[in-house]
């Protein structure tokens, strides 16, 4: 049995390739086009988000333990790995994966 392939068919699939090309795209761009949180956002200041937990010390903010980070948060999306990720908190930005704020939660 011969199957062969139409022009018109040749033609849809390269045209459902292209589509689904442009939309990945742009979920790319749009992803590149989040904002990073900065410190100071109203919430963020709030929220005493900091973007490197390295200057955060249990003295000034005591719910804050060595090792937390937002990278350990289970309120941080995204990709593992990715310095950059979305955070429950702060729906819309980018949070540092080296950050901290006091919702900060363990991941389980």
């Amino acid at each position: 049995m011969s199957h062969s392939l139409s022009r018109r068919d040749a033609l849809k699939g390269i045209a459902l390739v292209v589509a689904g090309a442009a939309g990945t795209a742009r979920v790319a761009r749009a992803a590149d086009a989040t904002p990073h949180l900065s410190p100071t956002d109203p919430t963020a200041k709030a929220l005493n988000y900091h973007e490197d937990a390295k200057t955060v010390t249990a003295k000034d903010f005591p719910t804050y333990a060595p090792g937390q980070m937002c990278s350990t948060c289970m309120q941080l999306q995204g990709n593992a790995g990715d310095p950059w990720r979305p955070c429950n908190i702060f729906p819309g930005k980018l949070v540092n994966a080296n950050g901290w704020c006091q919702v900060w939660v363990k991941k389980a």
